[in-house]
């Protein structure tokens, strides 16, 4: 698998995602015209993603991988049918190109095709094969891909399992090609895979089909077969660049797990990814992944989860200069480019201009001829007449009644018709050479002005790029408006050990929608012992896992992590409870009364409910808490705030003092105070450049600093310490 998978690629990931079969679709997203992802949930495993790349792959993987806030309307339909769809089969067509899911949903029976050839395409059917949506509408010769229309696959080729010696013997004598063009093209091995046939075979591949020994040629082919339906490995062809040597290659080829470094390496030197190890990779320095999936992942995960990235790069390489959220940095180098060009546009006319005047001077008997006997004919004659002339006349190529000019050619170095230029008939000579020479003098005083101009564009851009790094050695992040925020940043958040989410409600209505819709299994819920706090879940299942490979640039000491609907096997301690609880205290009134202490309980989801008792009333984000509760006492109203990324999205993250300093490296350790929070939030503004709104959610009041390590000032790394 170079650019495209072959069909025993096909047949090699259609095995592995079979394995799957009985895993549901969680939701379906399109991060980029090119690509669709399928949110996959098995039952007792971390939840992937399914990646198809059309017309190129289609592999798992479990990387962070940012979506779009407002998903295509293709994605839509794949949500409205398949959310929630327990996979059934994944199977290839034949041995061709098509991968074939089906699906258990309640609309019923439903197929998803993935065809990888040509353009490749995604098309959803229903149980009766009908088109519900392609991806992209496509006709071909006896079939149309179209909604509403039969899904008719593309024409079957010769399955290579299904060969006999008979059948293989027909084939060889039916064609009219060599060997390995037979083996490549009628029996639909390709060109990778026919070689290796040929090769195993001790056959020239170049050779006549008439002259190869057909038993041969099934055993080595049956060979490979054999090895692709049992192997569960995957391979990566690793080259050689000027960056990674053989020797470092070759020591990463040996590695089990493989560093941020050695995963960089691996993706940068591959060149194929392949199920089967082949005679042609016998010197080739190769890297064993556990399944195909994961070698691709390897080779093309990094590129593929930077989609929506790449996707709004496009967006702004396609609109107007100075669209789009440019930094003044790009702007300037933008406006730069034009300026140098335009100003490279005006040497080159200026130069031109000069040239035919010195020219029209040069050959001034040849231009004063030609004036003196189109002043006479268009006297005696008429323009008309002359115009009609002139394609008879290789000197003048056209005129113009209205302005009474002449496009007339001077003589080259070997006295034929060359350089043209516009000759007015009213006009002498010497005038004529005249608006040339003044052409040229106007475009000097242009050039005067823009030379003036770069110049200023010049100064403009130094500084723009010094107050740039000069921002990026302070840590400030390059923020984008958001028109949709992260689900939890709706409420009170928070990541307690193990990555478990913590969401408290911000009002009535918030309480209302935590205990709802955030509550439930082996969930905690928590609620300070105040009036008017916070409904907390702390969620059992639900949190935060830390990327490797963080997506986009992030300024140094910023740790990145997804959102995961699965944790493991981690479980709720009294420890992450206690932990919880003193967010849950911290967000409560507390902060605002003065207190250095507080209470908090927890109780199970079953012991939280809203129905009162007969004669009694619950009010809106109000709960019934019932049964014995756990207490946590004498907690300190005192909790810690540090920059993290959460999906690629730059955020400050409010928690516990221990937890804060032990995953953030930029953080900030708050106290009740006199400081209003607005002049707090607006400190961390300009030392980090996040939104202030986006600030101000996070901070619980007016506080003290007491601890701050590059959150309300510019931020330096131990090394420049």
């Amino acid at each position: 698998m170079k650019d495209s998978m072959t069909g025993f690629d096909v047949r090699a990931v259609s095995l592995e995602l079979d394995a799957w079969s009985g895993a549901y679709v969680k939701k379906a997203y399109m991060p980029h015209y090119e690509q669709i992802v399928l949110r996959i949930n098995p039952k007792e495993a971390e939840q992937f993603d399914l990646v198809i790349v059309r017309g190129q792959r289609v592999y798992t993987s479990k990387r962070d991988r940012p979506m779009p806030m407002t998903p295509p309307s293709f994605a839509m339909v794949l949500r409205k049918h398949l959310k929630n769809a327990r996979m059934t089969k994944v199977e290839q067509l034949g041995f061709d190109r098509v991968l074939m899911f089906r699906f258990d949903t309640k609309h019923g029976q439903r197929s998803l095709s993935v065809e990888l050839f040509r353009n490749g395409n995604v098309i959803l059917m229903d149980e009766n094969g009908v088109i519900i949506q392609p991806l992209t509408h496509a006709s071909y010769s006896g079939r149309t891909i179209k909604k509403g229309e039969v899904y008719v696959p593309p024409p079957a080729a010769i399955d290579p399992h299904t060969l006999t010696i008979e059948s293989l013997k027909q084939v060889f004598d039916d064609s009219d090609r060599d060997l390995v063009s037979t083996l490549g093209g009628k029996i639909n091995l390709g060109g990778i895979y026919a070689n290796a046939v040929c090769e195993h075979a001790g056959l020239e591949a170049n050779s006549s089909t008439n002259d190869a020994d057909t038993s041969i040629v099934l055993n080595s082919l049956s060979h490979f077969l054999d090895e692709l339906n049992s192997s569960q490995t995957g391979h990566l062809i690793l080259k050689p660049t000027s960056d990674y040597d053989i020797k470092m290659l070759e020591e990463i080829s040996s590695m089990e797990v493989l560093d941020a470094k050695s995963s960089t390496a691996i993706r940068e030197t591959a060149k194929e990814a392949t199920p089967l190890l082949l005679p042609a990779h016998s010197d080739a320095i190769t890297y064993e992944c556990s399944s195909l999936c994961s070698a691709i992942d390897a080779w093309k995960g990094h590129h593929d989860a930077n989609a929506l990235a790449r996707r709004e790069q496009e967006k702004l390489d396609a609109a107007a200069p100075g669209r789009g959220h440019s930094t003044e940095v790009e702007k300037l180098e933008r406006r730069l480019k034009q300026q140098e060009k335009a100003l490279d546009g005006f040497a080159k006319k200026i130069e031109k201009q000069q040239a035919i005047g010195h020219a029209i001077q040069e050959h001034w008997t040849h231009v004063e001829t030609i004036l003196q006997q189109a002043r006479n004919a268009v006297e005696k004659q008429g323009w008309k007449p002359v115009l009609k002339g002139l394609k008879e006349n290789p000197w003048v190529d056209s005129g113009n009644a209205a302005d009474r000019t002449m496009m007339v050619r001077l003589p080259d170095e070997e006295g034929q018709p060359g350089q043209v230029f516009t000759l007015h008939l009213d006009d002498s000579v010497h005038q004529n050479a005249q608006r040339y020479f003044e052409a040229a003098r106007k475009q000097k005083d242009k050039t005067t002005g823009a030379t003036t101009a770069l110049a200023d564009t010049k100064v403009a851009f130094k500084r723009a790029q010094k107050k740039e790094a000069k921002q990026k050695a302070s840590g400030r992040m390059q923020t984008v408006r958001r028109s949709k925020r992260l689900w939890f940043e709706q409420h009170r958040w928070s990541m307690i050990s193990g990555g478990h989410l913590l969401v408290g409600g911000r009002d009535a209505k918030g309480n209302d929608s935590i205990v709802k819709k955030h509550l439930s299994g082996g969930d905690m819920y928590l609620h300070a012992d105040i009036h008017g706090a916070p409904s907390c879940s702390l969620r059992e299942a639900q949190g935060f896992a830390l990327v490797e490979e963080p997506y986009g640039q992030l300024p140094p000491g910023v740790p990145s992590f997804k959102l995961v609907d699965k944790l493991g096997d981690e479980r709720i301690t009294d420890a992450k409870l206690e932990e919880a609880a003193t967010l849950a205290l911290c967000w409560s009134r507390a902060w605002n009364g003065g207190g250095a202490h507080g209470t908090v309980f927890a109780v199970k989801p079953a012991q939280v409910s809203k129905s009162a008792q007969t004669g009694e009333y619950v009010g809106r984000g109000a709960f019934i808490v019932r049964g014995q509760r756990q207490w946590f006492k004498d907690l300190d109203v005192q909790m810690g705030i540090g920059l993290v990324a959460i999906n690629g999205v730059p955020l400050l993250m409010g928690g516990t003092v221990s937890a804060i300093k032990e995953r953030c490296q930029r953080y900030a350790v708050l106290s009740p105070g006199q400081t209003k929070k607005e002049q707090l939030a607006n400190r961390i503004y300009k030392a980090t450049g996040l939104r202030t709104d986006d600030i101000l959610s996070i901070l619980p009041g007016a506080s003290d600093i007491i601890e701050d390590v590059g959150v309300f000032s510019p931020y330096k790394s131990q090394e420049e310490e």
